[in-house]
């Protein structure tokens, strides 16, 4: 079976999408990274994009009259590098409508809270002064709700006293170099499936889909 060809999308420095060329190099591993695109040409992830060899891409805002505008060449240019499934990895503009519905089925975040709690931004913070006990990563479909598609998959990590966001955050991120491979990997090998608004894993129990790192 030919590796599907995931292209993604980054604002700055990309280590989850490291983790996902490191695990694209396994002769094993169902994806490839077909190409990488940006909104700033100064993220650093590009520079790591290109000592892998893989294609990179600079879709500016600035560039274009408006967002609808921008996404459609971003579409055109992942178009061409035959891309089939998009994977946002810390891409920090706004999408406009169009772009997940274009996309639809096709196109995966990963979010540094268990959702549907704690959507949007610092959700660390929100996370420590909701008083959370548990919190972590979640990869879903995208849709033009933020932080709303089907959940594919997710990672938990405790809350430990006197954690910082900044703490919490780099707990939760070894999580997520994990937890997104392992999301691409199912869909790569088309064993993931939208059905009511929820998504089935074909061959992996409900609670597989959860992992949890007492000790992270």
């Amino acid at each position: 079976m030919a590796r599907l060809k995931v292209g993604v999308l980054i604002s700055g420095r990309g280590s989850n999408m490291a983790a996902l060329i490191d695990a694209a190099r396994a002769p094993d591993y169902p994806a490839e990274i077909a190409c990488v695109v940006s909104n700033r040409a100064a993220a650093e992830g590009l520079a790591t994009a290109r000592a892998a060899g893989i294609p990179t891409e600079i879709v500016a805002l600035s560039a274009h009259a408006d967002r609808a505008a921008a996404d459609r060449a971003m579409t055109a240019v992942l178009a061409r590098h035959g891309v089939q499934l998009v994977a946002l990895a810390g891409f920090m503009r706004i999408l406009s409508s169009d772009f997940p519905a274009h996309w639809a089925g096709r196109i995966v975040n990963i979010h540094p809270s268990l959702l549907p709690a704690f959507k949007g931004l610092d959700v660390q913070r929100q996370a420590i002064e909701a008083g959370a006990r548990v919190s972590g990563c979640t990869v879903h479909f995208v849709t033009a709700e933020l932080d709303a598609g089907p959940i594919v998959a997710q990672a938990a990590v405790p809350v430990l006293a006197g954690d910082t966001p900044a703490t919490l955050a780099a707990r939760i991120l070894r999580q997520e170099h994990r937890l997104y491979p392992l999301a691409i990997r199912w869909i790569a090998e088309r064993r993931v499936r939208i059905e009511g608004g929820r998504t089935l894993v074909d061959g992996v129990p409900p609670g597989a889909t959860l992992l949890f790192s007492p000790d992270a």
